[in-house]
């Protein structure tokens, strides 16, 4: 499980279980406002917030009927291979049953709930009921190659059939001890490569090895890719029985690096140059050249014993081609610990409006993974407990350059930052503002070297313009803009012709940043502007606070639109000319027609 569980309690009495749960396993624990006294974190509605937290990847443990869970998860199930835990213990705390995800952890964790409760797990998995051990989820430091043979492997054992261990590793493989002996299934415990022999063959890789790697700039990802299958041919040892690949920090970005981590499914660990240098005197081929060069004597043999640790030796010394160079390491035990850093990863998130039903699952899971959060303060408040535990850094307003420097620079260090914004982060938001520091060098008062090369991903939001649409009815189903009033950072005039422009096109348009304190009488003239070009009695909706408590809708007429009405929260949408305002049973409803009543009144082919 990457995400440490949640534990929900949704009454006071269930209230001590859950904080024996929590206690015990040092668990953050998420109480319903008003029915718990004491929680890290309050939520008014107990199935949207289990909700979100199950589609953020979040394990769940709910202290409460494992009927509430199920109702709330229930329409997101698609694929138990990808779905966190979730488990669920009565009030009483007597049982702890793993209701989703018993093979990616769940099992694992209602016994040590059970532990702490001294209750009972009740374990529904077959395989853990007959025989203590779900063959497909190997301990730490283990991995299961070929995970397509085990339900076929754990049919033969459940129908009386017995396994047979083998392989040079099989004395280290404690946890399979208790398996029934026989000759149905083959259990190959090895590093070397291997095929499976039968459907009923699964191949265990203890993750002994460690892969060092270095290249050029711009290296071919065929070249290193090549290189490495040839590297692990010499030292017989399997890809699946490598821990990680390692390199040097100064090469997080390269192409070729990051293919081959994705292709091996192997994580990327980095070192400094100063971390590759003590490991010299362990070197077999130490190089002067590469010392001029990067500042240690050498990369692919000092990362994989680096990535190995004090006990670890070379299995293979460095291996090249003409601009790629690999090592092989080998731990003595199965490595648990990754040493070294990740390489940084900075997830620019929109989270919609702030209504949690509005954001989508990608950016509840990117925060969720999130180790640290950096935004404005109203926009962290709204993730709610989402945010609970993770280190967070607050700007003001105004402070939009300083929050995207300090995101970038805090994941170049090798955190996993996400950067909030409201609606879409790429809209008016900090997405462009990121992207631009990147794009200049550091002494053109760009970022760093080393926050350039950080991982960098942006997720979608519900924007402003779509969230006002969405409530008006269909305001946005022809052309249309938006076009922001702020000018702080585009010049008056440059707004005017826009404004002008979208008046003779006569778009739909969406105004952000309509006014502010200082800043009043853009609005004023582009209401005037557009009165040039379209009737007086254009529809326009003054939006304000969308997806939260204070939300409020308003219609007026483009010749009645006042500034005073209009504050930064608001979202303005006038219509085109063709733009209606219908009176339904519900209300008003805006829309602007596309075209099809012309298909529809025959006029069209």
């Amino acid at each position: 499980m990457a995400e440490d569980p949640v534990v929900i309690c949704l009454s006071r009495a269930g209230e001590a279980v859950a904080h024996a749960i929590a206690d015990g396993l040092g668990l953050r624990l998420h109480g319903r406002a008003g029915r718990v006294d004491v929680a890290d974190a309050f939520f008014p509605n107990g199935l949207d917030h289990v909700r979100a937290l199950f589609a953020a990847g979040v394990p769940v443990i709910g202290v409460c009927a494992a009927g509430i869970l199920i109702r709330a998860v229930a329409p997101m199930l698609a694929d138990k291979r990808t779905e966190p835990a979730l488990l669920a213990v009565p009030d009483n705390g007597a049982t702890v049953v793993p209701l989703l995800g018993g093979h990616r952890g769940a099992n694992r964790l209602a016994r040590r709930i059970a532990d702490v409760l001294a209750a009972r797990a009740a374990i529904t998995t077959a395989g853990d009921v007959a025989l203590g051990v779900a063959l497909d989820e190997p301990p730490e430091g283990w991995a299961l190659e070929n995970p397509e043979n085990a339900k076929a492997a754990m049919m033969a054992l459940l129908q009386g059939g017995g396994a047979h261990l083998a392989g040079e590793e099989a004395t280290r493989a404690d946890w399979l001890a208790d398996v029934p002996k026989g000759e149905a299934v083959k259990l190959i415990c090895s590093i070397r490569p291997q095929r499976p022999s039968a459907p009923t063959t699964l191949l265990y890789r203890p993750l002994r090895a460690t892969l060092g790697v270095g290249c050029s700039r711009n290296c071919p990802p065929d070249e290193l890719a090549q290189l490495v299958r040839e590297t692990l041919a010499v030292a017989e040892i399997a890809p699946a029985a490598l821990s990680a690949i390692h390199t040097l920090d100064l090469k997080a970005d390269e192409p070729a690096i990051l293919d081959l981590a994705r292709a091996l499914d192997r994580p990327l660990r980095l070192f400094s140059a100063a971390e590759l240098e003590a490991q010299t005197p362990r070197l077999r081929t130490p190089s002067e050249v590469v010392f001029s060069e990067v500042g240690c004597h050498g990369v692919s043999e000092a990362a994989a014993l680096a990535g190995g640790g004090e006990r670890a030796s070379l299995a293979v010394a460095k291996h090249k081609s003409p601009m790629a160079t690999c090592a092989v390491g080998l731990s003595p035990e199965p490595l648990t610990v990754l040493r070294g850093r990740a390489r940084g990863k900075l997830s620019i998130v929109g989270i919609g409006p702030g209504q949690n039903s509005w954001r989508t699952p990608e950016a509840s899971a990117l925060v969720a993974e999130a180790e640290e959060l950096v935004g404005y303060g109203l926009y962290l408040d709204l993730l709610g407990p989402l945010a609970l535990g993770k280190t967070r850094r607050d700007f003001p307003l105004g402070g939009e350059e300083d929050r995207c420097r300090y995101a970038l620079e805090a994941a170049a260090k090798g955190r996993n930052v996400a950067l909030i914004c409201s609606g879409d982060a790429g809209i008016y938001a900090m997405g462009a503002l990121v992207f631009e520091l990147l794009d200049r060098a550091p002494s053109a008062a760009g970022v760093s070297a080393a926050a350039r090369r950080v991982e960098v991903v942006s997720a979608p939001g519900v924007s402003a313009l779509q969230a006002a649409a969405a409530r008006a009815g269909a305001p946005l189903g022809h052309d249309f803009c938006a076009i922001s009033l702020s000018d702080l950072l585009t010049p008056r005039e440059d707004i005017l012709k826009r404004l002008r422009a979208a008046a003779e096109g006569d778009f739909v348009i969406a105004f952000y940043n309509p006014v502010s304190r200082r800043r009043r009488a853009l609005l004023a003239e582009a209401r005037d502007i557009l009165l040039d070009a379209r009737p007086p009695e254009t529809p326009v909706l003054l939006a304000r606070s969308l997806g939260r408590a204070e939300e409020m809708l308003r219609y007026r007429t483009l010749a009645e639109l006042r500034v005073d009405e209009v504050d930064m929260m608001t979202v303005v949408l006038v219509g085109s000319s063709t733009s209606r305002l219908i009176d339904l049973g519900a209300g008003p409803r805006m829309y602007t027609p596309r075209g099809y009543g012309r298909k529809i009144d025959g006029e069209l082919a």
